[in-house]
């Protein structure tokens, strides 16, 4: 994952713990999950429209 092994992970972890605090890391972790499943959405809803916009233009093309 991203050239990190297991050891730079629990590095990464330890100072985020260190920072933000362990009462903090539930809440970081939702707004990851949100962003990420936003993330998700956006670009299937981009790929929708994408697709019903080249849709259009084969049907168009085709008259």
């Amino acid at each position: 994952m991203f050239g990190m092994g297991w050891q730079e992970l629990v590095i990464v972890l330890i100072i985020v713990v260190i920072i933000f605090g362990v009462g903090k890391l539930p809440e970081i972790g939702s707004a990851l999950g949100r962003g990420i499943k936003n993330f998700k959405k956006s670009m299937n809803e981009q790929n929708e429209i994408t697709d019903n916009s080249s849709n259009k233009d084969k049907e168009e093309d085709k008259k």
